[in-house]
């Protein structure tokens, strides 16, 4: 097996989707799964009108942040333009290329009603030469049928006559996409081209310039393996759009998700690897994926299924591992990364040593480690109640007032470990009839503000005796 030599080319002209993220992925498996394997990152910034320095930003950071660091670049397009102007004269000067002076609306007058087609031909014969408004088209084969190998796909054929002579180069000469792509991979020596389905469309232009190339140029070389691999669709199985999708790589990443989790999970989406387990080693889905294995249908991004595969991942991390982890969640003035949401504490309120104690009690209970903050809140800022809780807890129900004020008693009185005062608030709800589920309810709600949120009595051992007795007595002050 030859060294395969991949690439990425995100446009830098919004944030980094999830597809193109699986994109990479699939790329770099390839890559990795040879010693001299290579991995490109390309920046295609030929769209000037649309281009901006923070999407190319975004683009690397979020690689980065995957784990899917190239071996050459990130370099961008434009730097090869100086390549993609010889090409362009060089086709042009062996009669590929021919110059067509027809604007958008002279060819939709021209063809009427009919759609396909979408440029005739006018200008092949015209013998016109540059001008002010003359582009450069590809003259294309007219007659046959041209057939792309994909290996997700197999062998798909374009008939010639239903492409167009396509435009490769604007009015002023600058070189446009489907050129400038074909010249670069030739340039780096690109095996195989791993895209999104939506490219598939571009492969007949991008072959029979490749071929083109290899006549005008001093090396021929072959055609690269293509594979287009299935769009990503939501939940209604319509493909993933950034104004109705959560499609932001970055917006997974600042929610708490690990590089790993979501690695593990755009892994699936299109391939799967052996046997029945679906959470596997980043080694192991480096060995075993093929491009032969990708199936062609759409693949749905499940954000449920890829939540809850992170809470498995989180599940997974030692103690020191969690509370690393979740460092820039909680305490991002000491993290080199911070998300863009802000601890819901100042620096001075928060204790480190005490994070370390809670943490365990909140790793198996959360998803994402976005969610960490709000589950320990209280164990660093005096909690606010509830509102609608308080009202139906202490305002609607008087019985629960009155079990609080006897949990207050008994806590003054018992030992403070977690296995006493869970005995304890058992014992008093008993006397009144009360399950515990239903005892600890006003007692969590006074200590935490909240219903819901980690073991309750490991967190009043760790709250300790006053503050708990505290937050109890200024409930009972406001509702009793």
């Amino acid at each position: 097996m030859l060294a395969p030599r991949v690439r990425i080319a995100p446009s830098p002209t919004g944030l980094f989707h999830v597809g193109t993220a699986r994109t990479a992925l699939f790329n770099w498996f390839i890559a990795r799964q040879h010693p001299e394997g290579v991995f490109i990152l390309r920046v295609e910034d030929t769209d000037e009108s649309r281009n901006r320095l923070e999407w190319e930003e975004v683009i690397i950071s979020s690689m980065n942040w995957l784990g899917l660091n190239p071996d050459v670049g990130p370099y961008r397009q434009s730097d090869k333009a100086p390549a993609h102007a010889q090409a362009r004269d060089a086709l042009l000067a062996a009669g590929f290329l021919y110059y067509c002076d027809c604007t958008a609306d002279v060819v939709a007058a021209r063809k009427g009603d009919v759609k396909t087609p979408g440029y005739d031909g006018f200008c092949r014969d015209r013998g016109l030469g540059p001008g002010p408004k003359s582009a450069l088209r590809f003259r294309r084969p007219l007659e046959g049928a041209l057939i792309v190998q994909d290996l997700v796909r197999g062998d798909v054929a374009f008939p010639l006559a239903a492409l167009e002579d396509f435009v490769v180069a604007k009015s002023s000469g600058d070189v446009l996409y489907a050129l400038a792509n074909v010249v670069d991979d030739r340039d780096d020596r690109i095996t195989h081209v791993i895209r999104g389905e939506e490219h598939l469309a571009n492969a007949p232009k991008q072959v029979l310039l490749w071929e083109a190339l290899n006549q005008v140029s001093d090396v021929t070389l072959a055609l690269p393996v293509y594979a287009h691999l299935p769009i990503l669709v939501n939940e209604q199985r319509k493909k993933l759009s950034k104004r109705r999708d959560a499609v932001a790589t970055e917006l997974y990443r600042d929610a708490g998700y690990l590089a790993s989790a979501v690695l593990n999970y755009l892994a699936l989406l299109g391939w799967s690897p052996r046997g029945d387990e679906e959470i596997v080693s980043l080694d192991t889905m480096i060995n075993e994926f093929r491009l032969e294995d990708v199936v062609a249908s759409p693949a749905y991004f499940d954000v449920k299924k890829m939540t809850a595969m992170n809470g498995d991942y989180l599940r997974a991390l030692s103690e020191d591992e969690f509370v690393e982890a979740a460092r820039p969640w909680v305490a991002p003035w000491s993290s080199e990364w911070r998300p863009s949401v802000e601890a819901p504490w100042s620096e001075s309120e928060f204790d480190e040593a005490l994070f370390a104690r809670v943490a365990p009690l909140v790793q198996s209970r959360v998803a994402t480690l976005g969610d960490v903050p709000s589950m320990v809140r209280f164990f660093f800022v005096t909690p606010s109640l509830d509102e609608a809780a308080a009202t139906k807890t202490f305002v609607n129900d008087l019985s629960n007032v009155t079990l609080l004020r006897e949990l207050e008693k008994a806590f003054t009185e018992c030992d403070f470990d977690a296995a006493t005062l869970h005995e304890v608030t058992q014992k008093v709800g008993e006397a009144r009839g009360v399950a515990l589920r239903k005892s600890q309810a006003p007692l969590r709600l006074a200590v935490t503000g909240t219903l819901v949120g980690p073991p309750l009595f490991e967190s009043l051992e760790i709250l300790g005796r006053d503050e708990t007795l505290e937050r109890v007595h200024s409930v009972l002050r406001t509702y009793a």
